[in-house]
């Protein structure tokens, strides 16, 4: 088949690689450079152990708070939007105990799959991007964040995901190069990190070897129907004919899904991310500063900081005084890594698209009988990439899926 990707993000990226494997054509279109997209400077968290969705007991309370400071790591810029308000509804709506507890399988299953693939793309040649499997560190100061870990810690080794909770001196035995100043924190020795430009450079290097077109700064203007089937991807160059279409847009999604008549609840989640070079002393085990809610990734010789949240719409403008907030948490916690307020020009952002229920889309839709969606991973989209593209493949095939993929269904809202 001759399948058209809508999106250039690292789970377009791994739908075509994984479509290409299964012996399909593959044509792939983005409205800018693939290197502008979101997943290209983010903290390159392969986590399993985000098992919870972002649509919990209490998130909206924590945001409220958050709103307040101009500093904080969430935000929702106020704007009349009637979609914002139903995307608000819907999370308000499953943030519930229940909703959680449903959610845990399914989130779990999806980040095991993806680690099982990423092991697989960093052993078989293909690809190149630092694969490294140090796990996770979920570090705290106060003792309200220590309670607050230590059930998730819990919950997570009942659900199959190891965790162990460790105290000061136990985190500083993992980081002998450089001072942490913490009352504690989780270690999930399951999880990894990659260097997520090195994966995208690579992945575009490689479908561009074997065939696989990719068209960059082309923006899809619309789509040739026929009743309930997508025949062609209208451009501004051209119409592509297709057999089947993956919607893989990111948080400009739901603009594509309008144009084949599909309401998508989505916003585009803003993070920051900016790079220190040559650390002399860097950090070995990828962080989360809990209460600052801001990362810690080692990339080589060089230390990648990220974080917040800012629900915006599509506005890709930088704030620097949500960058300002990730520098001051910093020394808090690595109080030997010097680090200053980056210039806006070396500071990346991106947009991560935000499901209310905190669950991806992933698989067909009623609507067509050959569009497949692959979009609303918020924070995880590195992370769930190959899984999903996995998932894609086999959609288009219809053959039996690698898991059970009902709770991400694209109609369920």
């Amino acid at each position: 088949m001759h399948v058209g990707i809508v999106g250039g993000g690292i789970v377009g990226l791994c739908s075509a690689y994984y479509l290409h494997k299964a012996g399909h054509q593959v044509t792939l279109f983005d409205q800018a450079p693939i290197a502008d997209g979101c997943s290209f400077g983010n903290a390159g968290m392969i986590v399993p152990s985000h098992i919870i969705p972002l649509a919990q007991p209490g998130m909206m309370a924590k945001g409220m708070r958050w709103m307040l400071k101009s500093t904080s790591p969430f935000y929702v810029k106020p704007r009349l939007n009637l979609e914002l308000m139903r995307w608000g509804w819907l999370f308000y709506r499953h943030s519930t105990t229940e909703h959680v507890e449903r959610s845990i399988p399914v989130l779990r299953d999806l980040s095991l799959l993806s680690k099982t693939l990423y092991q697989d793309l960093a052993a078989n040649g293909d690809l190149a991007f630092e694969w490294q499997e140090r796990g996770l560190l979920m570090l705290y100061k106060t003792a309200s964040a220590e309670h607050e870990m230590a059930e998730e810690a819990d919950l997570a080794n009942r659900s199959g995901i190891e965790a162990r909770v460790l105290n000061g001196r136990q985190v500083q035995d993992l980081e002998p190069d450089t001072r942490v100043d913490v009352r504690g924190g989780i270690w999930y020795p399951g999880d990894a990190h990659i260097n997520p430009g090195e994966l995208i450079r690579s992945l575009v290097t490689y479908l561009r070897q074997v065939g696989v077109q990719i068209l960059e700064t082309q923006t899809v203007t619309g789509f040739g129907k026929t009743n309930a089937h997508v025949a062609s991807v209208q451009t501004a160059q051209g119409d592509f004919p297709v057999d089947a279409i993956v919607v893989a847009g990111g948080a400009w999604s739901p603009a594509i899904a309008e144009q084949l008549g599909i309401n998508l609840s989505m916003q585009g989640g803003k993070g920051y991310s900016f790079m220190l070079r040559n650390v002399a002393n860097n950090v070995r085990v990828p962080a989360i500063m809990l209460e600052a809610r801001a990362t810690a990734t080692p990339m080589g010789q060089d230390l990648r900081f990220a974080g917040t949240l800012e629900v915006a719409g599509t506005d890709m403008t930088i704030n620097m005084n949500r960058v300002r907030g990730i520098v001051q948490s910093i020394n808090q916690y690595y109080p030997e890594i010097p680090v200053e307020m980056p210039v806006v020009d070396k500071v990346w952002r991106g947009l991560r698209p935000c499901s209310p229920d905190g669950l991806p889309y992933i698989g067909r839709t009623d609507r067509f009988d050959n569009v497949i969606l692959a979009t609303g991973h918020g924070m995880m989209g590195l992370s769930l990439g190959p899984a999903t593209g996995k998932l894609v493949s086999e959609a288009v095939a219809d053959q039996v899926a690698s898991m059970d993929i009902a709770a991400f269904s694209p109609d369920r809202f």
